[in-house]
């Protein structure tokens, strides 16, 4: 039943759902008696509702520990509006990392090595902002030799051209073209008009 029935045995009045034509009227010690009832049965359900998730989550839960010299991943702040070690917004990243143990505080927090833009932050946690990272040779990315000008900048190069499509707008059709840039992945690939990149580049379009 919904709070409102709960506390005073009869539902709530609302346009989209009337009670019924004689409906029953508490009176007297009923008014105080019967909600105080209800309230009880309530948290007794809900009591028995945390048991069992309680019992749930125990049954998959493990002891994490982990020695010094261990990399590990910190996450990051959950609350909204709070800035996240320099990271702001919906897309930001769960976790940052890996960082070295130095050395364990007690029996469920550690001390890590931070990098020094994150020298304000403490840097004790709990083991539950920690996650175990296992190295891998496969997550090393070698470097990418980059030409960059006298004013520190790069030309951005297109590689080729990833996909087509017509953009429709109120008076006229544009084509766009995906094209892949050279030091970039297919992820950061840009829709580009095709007129430009054929004035500017018309090589990509040799082979088609």
């Amino acid at each position: 039943m919904s709070p409102f029935e709960a506390l005073y045995g009869r539902a709530c009045r609302t346009p989209l759902c009337w009670s019924e034509v004689g409906e029953r009227v508490l009176e007297g010690p009923e008014i105080v008696d019967e909600p105080t009832q209800n309230v009880q049965v309530i948290k007794a359900n809900l009591k028995a509702a945390q048991d069992r998730q309680k019992s749930i989550a125990d049954r998959h839960a493990t002891d994490r520990v982990y020695d010094v010299g261990n990399l590990v991943f910190l996450k990051l702040s959950p609350w909204r509006g709070v800035v996240r070690f320099g990271k702001r917004g919906k897309l930001s990243p769960r976790y940052i990392g890996p960082y070295e143990i130095t050395e364990r505080i007690g029996e469920v927090a550690y001390r890590l090595e931070l990098l020094l833009e994150l020298s304000k932050v403490h840097n004790v946690f709990h083991v539950s902002m920690l996650r175990h990272y296992v190295s891998n040779p496969l997550h090393v990315i070698p470097p990418q030799h980059l030409e960059i000008n006298p004013d520190l900048t790069y030309d951005e190069e297109p590689v080729t051209i990833l996909d087509w499509k017509d953009k429709v707008l109120k008076n006229k059709t544009v084509s766009l073209v995906k094209v892949l840039w050279k030091n970039h992945s297919v992820e950061e690939a840009t829709w580009e008009t095709e007129d430009r990149m054929r004035e500017m580049y018309p090589r990509l379009f040799y082979e088609y």
